[in-house]
């Protein structure tokens, strides 16, 4: 039996599969509409273009996006979700939406209207604080605005981004449907059934598409050689993260005090980003959205990154006992 019953939607085919396909086309609009309310009028029809994208000559540079589509007004909208941190993420969008800039131009006369496009990262990381963006705020528009003013200076190109672990609310505390689509994204294969408060029809249908056990055996096999990918690429990014730390913590033994505090408020930060998971997972399982089992192996999933302690804790609040033995592993 598959440990989970809705697909990830942070895999390829997962988020494929919900916002990629024909069939399904009316998720992606509602999704685009609910992060684009109140900035834009309705996106009412999209289609979908090859993710492909050649630059213009054999020496250019070729870009493949997750997603591409354009509205039936024109405008261009690239998705992408992004696993991993990665140092150069605007620089690297940016880049992207040069693309659909550029596949306007027309043969012989051009006056340069251009229309509108949209680059939108879907992060599960978190932008640094230098970055500029918001500690709290979820959701980061990008435009270009006059630096002497701050008014909005051109407004035909728009990086959006969602740092996923930012948001935290449970599905009770959602109001809007933009909250709870950002629920149903970062949370989707910790549920074992619809909560009460999201049955709308839309979520209704991915609901519907996200079951794991509705799948045909293609499409099983497909979805599981992502997922697995996704563990893969999830296991070397942890496994850089504590090399990285450990180097660090080296460094800021050796060049004082001051740099060795720095990296203790890093350190601080990843128990907070654990303590957010392990109270999630508590919650949904409260809530009867989970069961004890899923709940507990999940948890468990988690030990062996520096804070047993933690983890025990909400094990204990699970009911469960749980000893760990560093030379054999773990022991109920």
């Amino acid at each position: 039996m598959d440990p989970e019953k809705y697909i990830n939607p942070f895999t390829d085919y997962g988020f494929k599969r919900i916002f990629g396909m024909e069939a399904n086309k009316d998720l992606l609009i509602d999704f685009l509409n609910q992060l684009l309310e109140g900035q834009e009028k309705p996106i009412i029809d999209l289609k979908y273009l090859p993710t492909e994208h050649l630059g213009a000559t054999e020496y250019d540079r070729r870009a493949v996006f997750d997603l591409y589509c354009t509205t039936s007004d024109g405008d261009y909208f690239l998705v992408e979700m992004q696993m991993a941190a990665h140092k150069f993420i605007k620089d690297r969008t940016l880049f992207y939406a040069t693309f659909p800039v550029q596949s306007q131009a027309k043969k012989g006369d051009w006056d340069f209207n251009l229309k509108k496009v949209y680059a939108v990262g879907i992060l599960k990381f978190c932008f640094d604080e230098s970055s500029g963006t918001s500690p709290f705020d979820v959701k980061t528009v990008a435009q270009l605005h006059n630096s002497e003013s701050k008014e909005l200076f051109y407004d035909k190109l728009n990086l959006i981004f969602l740092e996923m672990p930012k948001f935290t609310k449970s599905w009770q505390e959602c109001e809007t449907r933009f909250e709870k689509w950002l629920y149903l994204l970062k949370n989707l294969p910790l549920l074992d059934r619809m909560p009460e408060k999201l049955k709308e029809q839309i979520f209704t249908k991915l609901f519907e598409i996200a079951e794991i056990s509705k799948m045909n055996a293609e499409e099983y096999r497909s979805y599981f050689q992502s997922r697995k990918v996704h563990w893969d690429n999830y296991s070397a990014f942890m496994t850089a993260t504590e090399k990285g730390l450990q180097k660090g913590l080296q460094q800021g033994l050796e060049q004082g005090l001051e740099q060795g505090i720095e990296i203790g408020i890093e350190q601080g930060k990843q128990v907070g980003q654990l303590s957010g998971t392990l109270e999630t997972l508590f919650q949904l399982y409260r809530d009867g959205d989970v069961s004890l089992e899923k709940t507990s192996s999940r948890m468990k999933v988690l030990l062996g990154q520096g804070n047993d302690d933690l983890v025990k804790e909400y094990l204990k609040k699970l009911g469960l006992s749980l000893s760990v033995d560093p030379a054999s592993g773990v022991t109920d």
